[in-house]
């Protein structure tokens, strides 16, 4: 019998698990996934205090070592199944004098359901696991307890933390992850203790609930893709693309109704001026090659595309308790968020694919007004000293001068970092700053920077960040900026700056958002969630 949907509550609960480390090794049990075995009927908000707490039934702590021999694939795990059973006296968790607690069928529907999750790999032992879940035995039996726990396990290193550390670092992901006790946690879970509602980010649930949408679509053939037989379509056109073009506004939300007409009339215009937003284009109301392009995009794509982006959503840490600022490579945008509710945003200009912009997290510190521009090595020799070849007057006519052996640009309005720059001390060198070139703000696709962050509402910013300290007054704030004298004004309260890479994401109005992969992020992450010649425990 198919699982019934559940309410949040539970779907938060049910990641609150033990973090196994490490990959296991593979075996031969492959085995396509079985259908779930019984319908929950636990309200779930008493789902983490109704676990077994009986304290008769024990085991003899060597049948871990057993049981881990028989399953080698469960071998990582080991010292938290010892952790974690030795804290309990080695009592069962999954099961009472009667036989299983009902947990065990919502973790199993919940282990066969794991793509709803992102995740294409399939559980070690599925065979074996399958034939104890829907034999549903009466008594208790030690190899089924330690069973569903090691299940537990593996979906939590899937589901809670998603690739290694080690990995992600490889592809020039730079923030920590955040570090817990799993087997503290799985403990306090299983007693009705544990605040599981901070441990992933609001956004990873989002676009869960959009990836089971995509499913749906997928399951019902309903996906429309594009096919156009000209370059653009505009107000008054007629065709039966148009007619293909409304369809898939509609499916998407971006319009109301569809009524049919392949002629692109206003509602087509105002629909695609939302299409435009989502995917980060040019808000004209026209289909044009952009719009175009990613209309025709196959649905295999956007399934993918999501899924990476939840995988990206398990390697940070759930920062609802405070404020911090949050720069978004591939959209350009930075938003200054406290408690999950955006507070300020503006657009930004972040690095070329040449000097792309790192990934990583900064404590912000300091606010400098009017500042130098002390120019990097790499700039002075690529750059400058050629240019000073060219002309001798270059240093005079950019209003820059040496310093100690350097070359700096005095403060001022063509200043490079503009009026003010915001420092979070970092070992890349990568920092928030003004700009005096504007216009670049007018483009959708702004990676113009040598990799340091340019904001488009750098006044905007001090006073958010200066919020705290009332000496710091509007005028106060405007007259720094302008008074061409550096001035390093110290935070009263440090700000975290996550510096991240999102191509899919659900923005506050609840529409799923698409952004081009602009520094080639999104492939390894792909091979690893779907290439069928990656790795997969078994």
């Amino acid at each position: 019998m198919i699982m019934k949907k559940m309410g949040a509550t539970w779907v938060i609960i049910i990641l609150a698990l033990i973090l196994g480390c490490g990959q296991a090794q593979n075996n031969k049990d492959k085995t396509a996934v079985p259908a779930a075995v019984k319908t929950d009927t636990i309200a779930p908000a008493d789902i983490a205090g109704n676990f077994s707490d009986q304290a008769e039934l024990r085991f003899d702590s060597s049948e871990i070592s057993k049981f881990i021999h028989t399953h080698p694939s469960f071998k990582s795990y080991y010292k938290d199944y010892i952790r974690f059973y030795s804290g309990r006296r080695y009592t069962y968790a999954w099961h009472n004098k009667a036989g299983l607690i009902e947990q065990s069928n919502i973790l199993y529907n919940r282990i066969i359901q794991l793509r709803d999750n992102g995740v294409a790999d399939v559980a070690p032992y599925m065979e074996e696991y399958a034939g104890m879940m829907e034999e549903q035995s009466a008594g208790v039996s030690t190899e089924r307890e330690l069973m569903l726990t090691g299940q537990y396990l593996f979906y939590a290193g899937k589901v809670l933390s998603g690739v290694p550390e080690s990995d992600t670092r490889q592809m020039q992901w730079y923030i920590p992850r955040k570090k817990m006790d799993y087997a503290t946690l799985l403990d306090s879970l299983l007693k009705g203790k544990a605040d599981t509602n901070k441990l992933l980010l609001p956004q990873y649930y989002k676009l869960q609930k959009k990836l089971k949408a995509y499913y749906d679509i997928e399951k019902n053939g309903s996906w429309v893709t594009i096919k156009p037989d000209k370059k653009k379509y505009q107000s008054g056109d007629s065709s039966p693309v148009i007619r293909e073009i409304r369809k898939k506004l509609f499916l998407a939300g971006d319009i109301r109704e569809d009524n049919q007409s392949a002629v692109f009339d206003e509602d087509i215009v105002a629909g695609i001026k939302e299409f435009q937003r989502r995917y980060g284009l040019k808000e004209d109301g026209v289909a044009g090659p952009g719009v175009l392009r990613e209309m025709a995009a196959p649905l295999s794509r956007r399934i993918e595309q999501i899924a990476v982006n939840m995988e990206r959503c398990r390697w940070l840490p759930n920062e609802t308790s405070e404020d911090y600022l949050f720069v978004n490579i591939p959209q350009f945008k930075l938003v200054a968020m406290e408690r999950d509710s955006i507070v300020f945003s503006c657009d930004v200009v972040v690095g070329t694919t040449t000097n792309k912009t790192v990934i990583f997290k900064g404590d912000m510190k300091y606010v400098v007004f009017s500042p130098y521009w002390n120019v990097p090595k790499s700039i002075i020799n690529k750059e400058i000293l050629p240019a000073m070849k060219r002309n001798p007057n270059y240093l005079e006519k950019h209003n820059m001068e040496y310093n100690g052996g350097k070359i700096r640009q005095k403060p001022g309005p063509n200043n490079s970092l503009g009026l003010v720059k915001f420092l979070f001390p970092n070992s890349y060198n990568i920092y928030l700053h003004d700009t005096p070139s504007k216009s670049l703000f007018n483009e959708n696709k702004r990676a113009f920077s040598h990799g340091c962050i340019r904001v488009s509402e750098p006044f905007q910013l001090a006073n958010y960040l200066l919020r705290y300290d009332p000496s710091w007054t509007q005028e106060k704030i405007k007259a720094a900026m302008n008074s061409g004298k550096e001035q390093y004004v110290t935070l009263k309260k440090t700000v975290p700056v996550y510096i991240v890479y999102f191509t899919a994401f659900v923005d506050p109005r609840g529409k799923l958002n698409f952004r081009d992969d602009i520094y080639s992020r999104d492939q390894a992450i792909k091979e690893m969630l779907f290439s069928k010649n990656h790795t997969v425990i078994k």
